[in-house]
């Protein structure tokens, strides 16, 4: 089954109807020319802050609604470099697994999608790639067979405490879990275009700094399953998540003002040319 909806936005008018708004605290929605701001002013490491925009809020899973084969486009910039940022953001699609939007059953992820994490956190899913920066990512741990794995997964987080054992137990592992990452080679202060090609079997992510540029491929990936929602944030959390068991989530305070601006946004269903 393939999405229906097709949205284009330039966000001349802030976000349409078509996207539900969460605020929290420091987050704020700025119209600018061109596009749509999402800001962290002087957010606080007491508070949890948020500029969010999706489309899934108050739905089940099941009703989430975007589906292969199709393409995201995406065209942004932020505030600062990497290593300037704090928090997370980017924008994507994903099963909303950990209760931020609604109170459904907590699940395992699914994403495709473009994603940056500041330390601390370090969410090292892909054996070659750091645990944060600015990424092309993909996770599927619904597939039957990271199912079936799960009885072993206790005994597997206890070896992979020893370095030589992770090297060698982890990549079966993340293989079951369609876990792919790659660092993107772009300076985030830029405009650059975004693309995520979403197929049946495999994603494709590129990118290019400007319309009439070749789109640089990133990344090619299996494909996480649908249904899933779209998202576009910045917040100042933080999660730490490794597969030898450490876990940790706070927040980062931020001073002054940080943000991501984005002047263009299209979600268009495509033929299945990936797969």
């Amino acid at each position: 089954m393939t999405s229906m909806t097709k949205v284009s936005e330039d966000f001349a008018d802030g976000p349409g109807q078509h996207w539900q708004r969460i605020l929290r605290h420091a987050g704020q929605l700025n119209p600018i020319e061109p596009g749509l701001q999402f800001a962290l002013q002087g957010a606080r490491a007491e508070a949890y802050s948020n500029a969010q925009i999706d489309d899934y809020q108050g739905l089940g899973r099941r009703s989430f609604p975007w589906r292969p084969p199709l393409t995201l486009t995406v065209t942004a910039r932020f505030s600062g470099p990497a290593p300037e940022l704090l928090g997370t953001a980017g924008f994507g699609f994903w099963n909303d697994p950990f209760l931020m939007t609604g109170m459904r059953v907590p699940t395992l992820p699914r994403a495709a999608w473009f994603f940056f994490a500041s330390p601390p956190s370090n969410m090292k899913l892909d054996l070659e790639v750091p645990g944060s920066g600015w990424k092309a990512a993909t996770v599927d741990a619904l597939r039957p067979i990271a199912l079936v794995l799960a009885p072993l997964a206790v005994p597997a987080v206890l070896l992979m405490n020893i370095r030589r054992l992770y090297r060698s137990v982890w990549p079966p592992i993340q293989r079951s879990l369609n876990i792919k990452e790659a660092l993107l080679p772009v300076a985030m202060t830029r405009w650059y275009t975004y693309r995520l090609e979403w197929g049946e079997q495999r994603a494709r992510f590129s990118i290019s700094s400007g319309q009439d540029d070749e789109a640089e491929p990133v990344l090619e990936a299996p494909s996480p399953r649908g249904p899933l929602g779209f998202v576009m944030w910045m917040d100042n959390q933080y999660l730490v998540a490794t597969p030898w068991g450490r876990l940790r989530w706070g927040v980062l305070g931020i001073p002054g003002n940080q943000w991501m601006e984005v002047s263009r946004l299209a979600i268009e269903p495509t033929e299945n040319s990936l797969d």
